[in-house]
């Protein structure tokens, strides 16, 4: 090739490239005024700023086609697919093949159909969980999603545990423990740093492993991945407490007034979270006239009758020791 055909290319792009950004321009200009035009979505047409003339019309309009007063309506109306979420192995970027054998028109499919549909489920399954990186995830992810239902967690405190996990196997922390464990790790460390704690003994029942190595685990997992978990608050228990038992605010008000005596002068130190709340719960509804009895406590908060005699005897001196 000569070095005239290459200038002669050159020259062709250059003049290209030119003409292109001068219609770009004459795009933005008014033919008439020479003012900046602008594209109005509502008339589906472009016009001049300045003098008002109708550049184009007739546009094409595509925004959605349906109209939205709120933010719940509109998210209700759009037809994007579901946000990604960590509480799936693949993050919700898979597709799923609904179970229902129907087809578009909502017509039973026929046995053969039925068949091939069935094979295309169990490779789609295959193909999602090539390794055993994401079925290990999805194993765990599925865990922490019953155990949260279980709990009746919220959907960040699902999310977050989610995340330490993964961390978690990304770290390499899993090998000589088990999965179930540190899902169930995560999803404590995950409740008491979102300030919703639920005690070792409630995280237990919902389990398959042993409150042992719960508790192993969990230390182990918050000390390699530097989580920064504040010891439980007494306070963030009652609210939950109360409502199992079907106290007033006035109840609940008079419990968290007890814990923060209780605080201030410094006897909640080195006690049990979950066993000063339900005391307080108690001693609440004692000095409030509600009929609650030790049994109906100790059942809602998995603590023993003895602790909760103990504990709400401390919390009234504490009470009556106090500085008015």
């Amino acid at each position: 090739m000569t070095d005239s055909t290459i200038r002669t290319r050159s020259d062709e792009r250059q003049h290209t490239d030119q003409e292109q950004e001068s219609a770009e321009q004459e795009r933005e200009q008014c033919p008439e005024c020479g003012g900046r035009v602008v594209s109005d979505a509502e008339h589906a047409e472009t016009v001049c700023t300045d003098c008002g003339l109708v550049v184009d019309e007739g546009e094409i309009d595509r925004g959605p086609e349906w109209r939205a007063f709120d933010a719940a309506e509109k998210d209700e109306k759009s037809r994007v697919g579901a946000p990604t979420t960590n509480m799936m192995h693949d993050q919700g970027l898979s597709t799923n093949i609904g179970w229902q054998d129907k087809d578009a028109y909502g017509r039973s499919l026929s046995s053969r159909q039925r068949q091939k549909m069935q094979r295309l489920r169990t490779w789609n399954e295959r193909f999602r969980t090539r390794d055993s990186k994401e079925r290990n995830l999805k194993q765990a992810l599925g865990e922490i999603d019953r155990m949260a239902s279980a709990l009746g967690l919220p959907e960040n405190v699902r999310e977050t545990a989610s995340v330490i996990y993964r961390r978690a196997l990304e770290e390499d922390l899993l090998p000589g423990r088990s999965i179930e464990g540190v899902a169930t790790a995560s999803l404590y460390a995950s409740a008491r740093q979102a300030g919703t704690p639920r005690s070792l003994d409630e995280i237990t029942a919902v389990s398959r492993v042993e409150k042992d190595e719960i508790a192993r685990t969990y230390r182990y997992v918050i000390r390699e991945l530097g989580l920064e978990v504040q010891p439980a608050d007494p306070e963030s228990y009652v609210p939950r407490f109360a409502s199992d038992l079907d106290l007033p605010d006035e109840t609940e008000r008079r419990a968290r007034q007890l814990l923060k005596t209780a605080k201030d002068e410094g006897i909640h130190s080195g006690k049990s979270p979950v066993g000063l709340a339900a005391a307080a719960v108690y001693a609440a509804a004692l000095l409030t006239n509600e009929k609650v009895t030790q049994n109906d406590v100790s059942e809602v908060a998995s603590i023993s009758e003895v602790t909760i005699r103990n504990r709400y005897h401390e919390l009234l001196e504490a009470e009556e020791a106090a500085p008015v």
